[in-house]
């Protein structure tokens, strides 16, 4: 399998361990996982509750990233033509930096 047609199919996720002590309520971490989640894009992935009543909370989001442009479809300098490029050539008649509405 072609190494492009392989990162298609595995997502990949950056991750966030999140340590909540013992004291913590459970509706305040309830709260803390709530924000991270719908502020940050975060999802629970984890959540480890120790002995001693404090938490670990591993977070992960998914990595998206963009494709990249193709440069064949760019046209690099652009042509007088396209009036975008430094050497468009004034029309005859018109002000320089004044666009014609067609009436004079």
């Amino acid at each position: 399998m072609p190494l492009s047609a392989h990162n298609k199919l595995m997502a990949e996720y950056s991750y966030l361990v999140l340590y909540l002590p013992r004291g913590t309520s459970r509706d305040a971490a309830r709260r803390i996982l709530t924000d991270h989640a719908e502020y940050g894009n975060w999802e629970l992935s984890r959540m480890r509750l120790y002995p001693d009543g404090s938490r670990r909370a591993t977070l992960r989001r998914l990595i998206i990233r963009q494709a990249r442009a193709q440069l064949g479809m760019i046209q690099w300098p652009p042509s007088a033509r396209s009036g975008l490029g430094v050497h468009s050539q004034p029309v005859p008649g018109q002000e320089p930096g004044y666009p014609s509405f067609g009436g004079s």
